[in-house]
């Protein structure tokens, strides 16, 4: 953003700031985003690609987005002792949005299908409102 300032929050439970404060308070009614952090670790990157390409007008229709999305060279350190190669933030309009997009029957073939075939693994890193 030329000449604008980013923020980043450091810790989940970081309060908001005035800014963000204001933006919700002046809509009541409007649900807080929902993010998940999700680390994978792809075996077959054309077919991930199809797979993301597959899901793109099913997570519109959701109202959802990937926010980031890393190509991850080298792990350094895991708790689970577990390589990822990507990595990615999505955020849904809601919590509800988020469950509603991964019981749909359209998603989960397509997961079948391709991602399941993909991915060796996946590590939800965080999920949270806000």
């Amino acid at each position: 953003m030329p000449g604008g300032v980013v923020k980043f929050r450091t810790q989940l439970n970081e309060p908001l700031d005035s800014n963000e404060i204001a933006l919700h308070a002046n809509q009541p009614d409007r649900p807080m985003p929902f993010h998940m952090t999700v680390g994978l670790f792809v075996l077959d990157h054309e077919k991930y690609a199809q797979y993301r390409a597959e899901i793109a007008p099913l997570l519109a229709a959701a109202g959802a987005r990937f926010r980031y999305d890393f190509e991850v060279a080298r792990t350094l350190k895991s708790e689970g002792g577990h390589d990822i190669n990507r990595l990615f933030v999505i955020q849904f309009p809601d919590r509800v949005s988020k469950e509603r997009f991964f019981t749909n029957p359209q998603y989960i073939e397509i997961r079948t299908r391709l991602f399941e075939k993909a991915v060796e693994r996946t590590l939800i890193l965080t999920e949270h409102d806000g």
